[in-house]
């Protein structure tokens, strides 16, 4: 598999969706490719901050608009994003397999106290992320002009965003009432 397509699609996918993502916090142990695709976005002149999970708890509160999560989450980790997201943020963060109902099911409930959207993606690679928003919609409020404009991708762009989202009709059914869309 292409190595190219998880940071891209890691990272664009929140960036193209946030209206005004200022401040992105990346939480990893390691960030270095994440962070070259932060740099596409100089039109935006994104502030980014990369830490370990450790090091989330330190976070002042309400000081990011994006999270980029490639830390495994359990409650106390959703509720340190959630505290530290603005209030028109969100969060794209690395899953158990959608396969795994019962894991899932459990970091969407999580999930769901804290944001309005819950919507599982494709990363291209045979994987999926969770895409979580107190506010904004990855599909209906995907900026254009921003995913259009961006150079240097291999596999982005602004018809992969919303494709990413569409899931089979036996996933859809396996977490109706879960995914907020």
């Amino acid at each position: 598999m292409k190595s190219f397509i998880y940071p891209e699609m890691m990272v664009h996918v929140a960036l193209c969706t946030n209206k005004n993502p200022e401040n992105v916090l990346i939480i990893s142990d390691n960030a270095d490719l994440l962070i070259n695709e932060m740099n596409k976005h100089m039109d935006i002149g994104a502030n980014v901050i990369a830490c370990t999970l450790d090091a989330l708890r330190d976070a002042a509160d309400a000081s990011y608009d994006v999270v980029i999560n490639e830390m495994n989450s359990d409650a106390a980790v959703i509720a340190h994003i959630s505290r530290v997201l603005k209030a028109d943020g969100l969060v794209v963060s690395v899953h158990p397999s959608l396969e795994k109902i019962d894991e899932n099911k459990q970091i969407m409930q999580i999930l769901g106290n804290y944001f309005k959207v819950i919507m599982p993606y494709n990363l291209g690679n045979g994987e999926t992320a969770l895409l979580a928003s107190k506010e904004y919609h990855p599909t209906a409020d995907l900026i254009l002009q921003r995913s259009d404009m961006l150079d240097g991708l291999e596999y982005y762009n602004c018809d992969i965003h919303p494709a990413a989202f569409a899931m089979p009709n036996y996933i859809r059914k396996e977490y109706l009432g879960i995914i907020k869309n």
